[in-house]
């Protein structure tokens, strides 16, 4: 059965060389790097779709006009909408505040952390449904890889330098002086560098579920 309360958030760049992935092409080139995140782009979109019986909703940038996002509605059962705001914590703030005007609870993910599956998205809406009113899944890099609200304040996304390693800790200390019921998940590592790419697939030839292995075969090939 769908389940119409919840929504999934997930938030996409457009695979524009020279736009995404800059950390990554620095080492290995735009056109390389913007391939890479297509794939990324579409692992995401592949789980997603096969694993969440929610309503899926691709937030996209620079605009759901693109042609790629264009396809992508075509493959996937998701709606298009466009990203709008200055920074990413107005983009998040208002994806939030339209996602939580047509459902009881969201979650946000984006699409740079491939080892993101299922599980992490169940155990998300799972913990939403119990009553808690903010969930979240921290990066190893100081960010996080998921967020996920029942109720809104503007407050979690106001004020915080979003390159900084300090997201996460900043987020958790506005949940608490929300005091909002919150919950921390297992801690996840996003595909930014070139280091973080290597890390990836040296997990080649372990147990891994049958997508990522696929996701990690196409990446080895382009990288």
């Amino acid at each position: 059965m769908r389940n119409t309360d919840s929504r999934l958030i997930i938030f996409a760049k457009a695979p524009v060389p020279g736009l995404v992935k800059t950390r990554l092409a620095s080492d290995i080139g735009e056109a390389r790097a913007a391939q890479i995140h297509r794939q990324l782009v579409l692992h995401t979109l592949e789980t997603a779709a096969q694993c969440i019986s929610r309503p899926i909703e691709l937030w996209c940038a620079p605009g759901a006009d693109h042609e790629f996002f264009q396809d992508c509605r075509q493959h996937y059962p998701l709606s298009l909408h466009t990203q709008q705001g200055n920074d990413l914590g107005e983009r998040m703030s208002n994806a939030f505040i339209a996602s939580l005007a047509r459902g009881r609870d969201a979650v946000l993910i984006g699409t740079d952390c491939p080892l993101l599956d299922d599980e992490h998205l169940s155990l998300a809406f799972d913990s939403l449904e119990q009553g808690l009113d903010a969930v979240i899944t921290p990066a190893d890099d100081g960010g996080y890889v998921l967020l996920g609200l029942s109720v809104f304040s503007p407050r979690l996304f106001t004020g915080i330098d979003w390159g900084a390693p300090s997201v996460y800790r900043d987020t958790i200390e506005r949940l608490e002086q929300l005091q909002w019921s919150w919950r921390g998940h297992g801690q996840l590592w996003d595909i930014d560098t070139a280091a973080d790419f290597e890390r990836l697939l040296a997990l080649e030839g372990q147990a891994l579920p049958a997508r990522l292995r696929k996701l990690i075969g196409k990446l080895g090939r382009i990288y």
